[in-house]
């Protein structure tokens, strides 16, 4: 299938479908803009592929079949808490358990069908996973480049699905233009966070969003911002459904960081159109090490999907991320990642504001699971021993009015 891109800002057009970003220097995009599509011309498909003539492939083989179709759940228990009427996008039952894979879905299939011998990815998280899975279900290589010193964990959860693991000392965050450098020069496409294949999958989370909630559009959609990408993807499907009339006015977008590295927070405040890297001795340390970016690619393209749709930033601390996440799992049955718990903190936030009222709607989207992240955070379990014979007398005394 062929495509263009094109910029957001200048609106600039490519045809090299390879290229990321645009001379005047903002992540591209793949055009679409449909104005002849409605929820009935959507595949009988599984998961994301339902809206397979909205993306720039045709259905792959390979785990990308899996991507998407991930349940929005009406969750009441958390209401209280987010200020409005909640629902929860699971990202976490995709198939390595992150919102990513339906980037990956779409970007590896493409670059492997452009030719490229090997395929890269610059991340130590959900996104070396993902990209590791995918191309690995296409019998492809797959090389990873993580910063020195990643975890023990975090290396063996990239490294079963066999890729070539590159830990690279020096200034990680530099490694961005890298990868764009490298792509260019040798036979591996190195597919960044703002890959404009992967924006495209990215965009199947609104889809989905909308088509279960149709006609109704929810009010605020909360997502945890990092690199700016997904935010890009999602306003990309809300600019898509506006071409094809599905949907009168947008969601709000509430992007959510950590206040350990939150340059989109500041230069949303600042109204700012660009955000300002953050130095090393600005940023902090962070239980939500997936949204600690103090420089994203793509922040000038999330804040500017922030305002046209009306929305907020906003950035929580640890503490309110820790109570948020254990919210998510008491109150509403889910286990998240600390980033995606942010979205429930930051909702909060706007809700004490008086930015989200309680008849809203509010759909928050945790982008990962927290399985991945069980038994690295230290946390002390209560527990205790009663023998057998003891047992009913010990349920006796705790079942007690």
């Amino acid at each position: 299938m062929s495509f263009s891109l094109s910029c957001y800002r200048c609106g600039e057009r490519y045809e090299d479908t390879a290229r990321v970003r645009c001379a005047c220097g903002e992540p591209l995009w793949v055009d679409a803009r449909p104005t002849a599509f409605s929820w009935d011309d959507c595949r009988n498909r599984d998961g994301m592929w339902r809206y397979e003539a909205l993306l720039p492939i045709d259905r792959p083989e390979g785990v990308a079949r899996a991507a998407g179709g991930t349940p929005l759940v009406r969750s009441p228990g958390l209401d209280d808490v987010a200020g409005g009427r909640v629902f929860v996008k699971d990202e976490g039952e995709n198939p390595t358990g992150a919102y990513k894979d339906r980037g990956s879905a779409v970007a590896v299939p493409h670059t492997i069908a452009t030719g490229d011998d090997v395929v890269g990815t610059v991340s130590y998280g959900n996104m070396a996973i993902s990209t590791a899975a995918h191309a690995t279900s296409l019998d492809r290589e797959c090389l990873v480049f993580v910063p020195e010193g990643t975890s023990s964990v975090r290396l063996e959860l990239i490294a079963q699905y066999e890729p070539t693991i590159a830990q690279v000392s020096g200034e990680y965050g530099a490694l961005y233009g890298d990868a764009l450098d490298l792509s260019e020069r040798l036979p591996i496409d190195v597919l960044v966070s703002d890959a404009p294949t992967r924006i495209s999958g990215y965009k199947t989370a609104l889809f989905e969003i909308c088509d279960s909630l149709a006609p109704e559009t929810p009010d605020v959609i909360a997502l945890p911002a990092s690199s700016g990408g997904f935010a890009s993807g999602v306003w990309l499907g809300i600019r898509d459904l506006e071409s094809a009339g599905l949907i009168d006015e947008s969601p709000r977008l509430c992007l959510v960081q950590t206040a350990a590295a939150d340059p989109l927070t500041r230069a949303f405040e600042d109204g700012a159109t660009d955000p300002t890297p953050m130095s090393s001795d600005e940023t902090g340390d962070t239980i939500a090490h997936s949204i600690g970016n103090p420089d994203p690619p793509s922040g000038a393209r999330a804040l500017a999907a922030v305002r046209d749709t009306d929305g907020a930033v906003v950035s929580v601390t640890d503490d309110e991320i820790r109570t948020a996440q254990r919210r998510f799992a008491v109150d509403g049955g889910f286990c998240v990642e600390p980033a995606s718990a942010a979205t429930l903190a930051g909702v909060s936030r706007l809700a004490e504001r008086g930015e989200l009222s309680a008849d809203e709607s509010v759909v928050l989207v945790p982008t990962g699971t927290g399985f991945k992240e069980l038994g690295t955070g230290g946390r002390d379990v209560a527990t205790e021993t009663v023998h057998r014979a003891d047992l009913r007398d010990r349920l006796e005394s705790l079942l007690a009015p």
